[in-house]
């Protein structure tokens, strides 16, 4: 709750542009500016966290998107920091609903680099290099925070729903989960799991871009630990099963002894077989009689 105080979080806009369907997230007016109750921001913040955690931890892929000026720079510090993808300069209309397209975009900037790194451009006419340096800037500061994302996102994370209205749309259009802040003047009903608070404040967005990051870094570090964990479950299992067996063993054994009549703890006695030597069969007793 202090570092959403410190960072301005509950901070709306003016009482002239805003929502209605905001009403039941403020707390009151000040100023002619709108306060935001902060318990049900933490509230839905904490609601956030668990889906996004959840979410990495069975190996989803999120994407950040953030394009105005104040949400720019911590869109691309906790998108990398998680290991995640991110789209903070323009958004591309179709990004989503036509990611094929966008696909042969990035295939395109990934030749255009490997062409550079292994020194073509140099072997073109100058005019023709340039060219070609250009276009890749141009789609490199498009696609960068995308290039290996390699299929669609499983939940999209967005700082202002006004400001990126167009990747509200596709992501509701192709069911993509939505998390995003929601201002006083913002429309709460599309978002899956709206977090209520200032959009306009860097210190705000940064903070909570920061926390679904470490959601996202938590959640991949218990899939991780639970991998590890399977070998030793497995031994367990085999260790079981020959205390199974080992049991049933011992079992079969009573079960001889206690059948047998001797002691069980005595010797087996040996057997005597008749030898033939010793006893003189009748045909040799007739000869002798005879």
């Amino acid at each position: 709750m202090k570092d959403l105080l410190e960072s301005g979080v509950h901070f709306g806009h003016q009482t002239r542009g805003w929502n209605p369907k905001m009403a039941r997230y403020i707390f009151a007016e000040r100023n002619g500016i709108y306060i935001i109750d902060l318990q049900k921001t933490l509230r839905m913040l904490h609601e956030a966290y668990n889906f996004i955690q959840n979410m990495a931890m069975e190996g989803g892929s999120i994407l950040f998107v953030g394009t105005k000026k104040q949400s720019q720079e911590s869109i691309e510090t906790e998108a990398k920091r998680a290991q995640m993808f991110y789209v903070n300069n323009r958004w591309l209309g179709g990004m989503l609903t036509n990611y094929q397209t966008i696909s042969n975009s990035i295939d395109r900037l990934k030749k255009l680099e490997t062409d550079q790194e292994e020194g073509l451009f140099d072997q073109l006419p100058k005019k023709e290099a340039l060219r070609l340096d250009r276009e890749k800037t141009k789609l490199n500061n498009v696609l960068s925070g995308i290039k290996d994302m390699g299929r669609l996102p499983s939940a999209v994370i967005i700082t202002d729903t006004r400001k990126e209205a167009i990747a509200v749309q596709e992501a509701k259009k192709l069911g993509i989960p939505i998390v995003a802040i929601v201002d006083t003047n913002c429309d709460p009903d599309p978002i899956d799991y709206p977090i209520p608070g200032n959009d306009d404040a860097i210190r705000s967005i940064k903070l909570v871009c920061s926390v679904l990051a470490d959601a996202i870094t938590e959640g991949r570090a218990t899939a991780l630990e639970g991998t590890e964990e399977l070998p030793s479950d497995e031994s367990e299992e085999t260790d079981s099963e020959d205390e199974v067996v080992g049991e049933e063993q011992e079992e079969d054994i009573v079960t001889e002894s206690e059948g047998n009549p001797t002691d069980a703890t005595s010797p087996p006695r040996r057997r005597r077989r008749s030898r033939n030597v010793d006893q003189p069969s009748e045909e040799a007793e007739e000869e002798s009689d005879k």
